[in-house]
């Protein structure tokens, strides 16, 4: 039975803790036509996030960043999940390889962590519009997760999620 469970990334977070964005259509898309969705928000993007909140540059990023924290699960009812110690190993190692690998770059770790935990955490889905993450080759993303014994993520960007899902019957 496949999972109906969402995993969110740090711009995903961002974007709708801004007024009139497509990740709150993508958002409301997910809730309406996936029955039973899990939204969860992994532990990398929780620290990016808490990082950004303190420590960015741009006074909007920081803002946005700190609206976000207070919103996730009163309101969009987002939730954090921690991994477990062998988790955390496992998804470490994930992401090493998809750096290794060229799946996703070098200067970008927490991007690899980010799928990585979201693969150990069997999420069926990643948001996120960050491209570095979207445009990773998907087969190739696939092949390192199933040879470390976990299913495939799939990372859609929010306009994916609004387009595919809102045809959905």
């Amino acid at each position: 039975m496949p999972s109906n469970r969402f995993s969110v990334d740090t711009n995903f977070l961002i974007d709708l803790a801004k007024p009139r964005d497509i990740a709150h259509d993508a958002l409301d898309t997910i809730r309406a036509r996936v029955p039973g969705a899990e939204i969860i928000v992994p532990p990398a993007t929780i620290h990016e996030l808490a990082f950004l909140a303190e420590e960015a540059d741009a006074p909007t990023l920081r803002a946005n960043a700190a609206r976000a924290l207070q919103r996730m699960t009163a309101v969009w009812r987002i939730f954090p999940i921690d991994t477990t110690d062998l988790q955390d190993t496992y998804a470490r190692s994930i992401a090493d390889k998809l750096i290794d690998e060229g799946i996703i770059p070098p200067a970008e770790p927490t991007d690899a962590l980010i799928i990585a935990e979201s693969a150990v955490l069997d999420s069926q889905i990643l948001l996120s519009s960050d491209t570095h993450m979207t445009d990773a080759d998907r087969t190739r993303l696939a092949l390192v997760l199933q040879s470390r014994g976990y299913n495939n993520v799939l990372i859609f960007s929010p306009r994916e999620i609004v387009r595919r899902f809102a045809l959905r019957r």
